[in-house]
């Protein structure tokens, strides 16, 4: 069942972008030079189409090292998911995933919902990106608490009894909810991994997307060892996600897969909408600007609420200060290195 959602969410995002950038310019009153590539002597159509294969090549790989990685750490004594190491490289993947909400995808939907090929009314009237990041941030949020408790309450029957007869009343025992805390929480690990994915996936689409639209050689070589690093340790923190949620082998593989081709098929898809796809271009613009806001918020309600803020009060950290200062280093060291790469993507 949430599989079977999640893949339908997706079709739903991918196919949105495909209409949406296949929707001709030319409606649009914004300036004439809107519409056109930019004089930049880098530009190349000939020299770009055997680095954007280049880059589909390497960033798919680069993506299945990440995501598969955590999968497979069962099998490795010092990487087991309840060790210590195992919980820092996650907070260290988790700072990942908030760098790159606050420092790539919000900053760039700021940029292009404000760009001066939009009219004045209203993309120049109204923080659009601010507003749909935090709207997203808070329909996250009503997911994450109403699938939980929809889950609880209709396991809330049948719940084992536990006891030893030392209860009030003729010596009956009263039941806990051990068994069912377990089931909700698994569930919570279905929820974050399942909404994580999919703001990964509208990010990671997008990305690609541009990579693929554009011809710009000097821009192209910098972005292809950026995302790698940028794939590599977002899937890190998915790929932990998705081994908590305890999904059979299949599904693991099918929501591994789903993340490592996202962006190859979004460089893939820029490449066959190259000759009508332009960056500054009204439509463009638009489309991606509100699908980075929208995936901003997800992701910085994901990283914060529950990843970080779950392991940091969670009492594996609580019971350690010098765990909690090691995976707050991890954490700052991931959204640091988002920052610098920031410079490039």
């Amino acid at each position: 069942m949430v599989s079977t959602s999640t893949l339908l969410m997706k079709t739903i995002f991918l196919v949105l972008i495909f209409v949406s950038f296949a929707i001709s310019p030319s409606t649009s009153t914004a300036p004439e030079d809107c519409g056109s590539e930019s004089a930049n002597p880098c530009v190349n159509k000939a020299k770009a189409l055997p680095l954007k294969i280049i880059a589909i090549a390497v960033i798919l790989i680069a993506s299945m090292i990440g995501v598969g990685a955590p999968l497979f750490s069962r099998n490795v004594p010092f990487l087991q998911p309840d060790g210590n190491i195992f919980t820092i490289v996650k907070c260290f993947a988790s700072g990942i995933i908030l760098g790159t909400g606050f420092m790539h995808v919000l900053p760039d939907s700021f940029e292009m919902l404000s760009s001066p090929c939009l009219k004045e009314n209203p993309w120049h009237k109204f923080p659009f990106s601010g507003f749909l990041a935090m709207l997203s941030g808070l329909i996250t949020l009503v997911i994450d608490s109403m699938a939980t408790s929809i889950y609880t309450s209709k396991n809330a029957v049948g719940i084992v009894p536990h006891g030893h007869g030392h209860g009030p009343g003729n010596g009956v025992s009263l039941p806990t909810k051990d068994g069912d805390s377990g089931s909700a929480q698994l569930l919570r690990y279905r929820v974050i991994a399942m909404v994580l994915e999919l703001g990964i996936i509208v990010h990671s689409v997008v990305i690609g997307l541009s990579l693929g639209a554009t011809s710009d050689t000097c821009a192209i070589k910098g972005l292809i060892a950026a995302l790698c690093f940028h794939q590599m340790f977002e899937g890190m923190g998915l790929g932990g996600c998705i081994l908590q949620a305890e999904y059979t082998n299949l599904k693991k593989f099918l929501m591994a897969f789903f993340f490592a081709i996202t962006t190859p098929f979004g460089i893939a898809l820029g490449i066959a909408l190259s000759t009508i796809y332009r960056d500054n271009s009204p439509s463009a613009l638009i489309t991606v600007g509100l699908l980075n806001a929208c995936s901003a918020g997800l992701l910085i309600y994901m990283a914060l609420v529950d990843l970080l803020a779950a392991e940091f009060m969670g009492p594996k950290l609580q019971g350690s200060v010098k765990m909690q200062i090691k995976c707050f280093i991890a954490a700052l060291l991931g959204c640091g290195g988002m920052s610098i790469i920031a410079k490039w993507a």
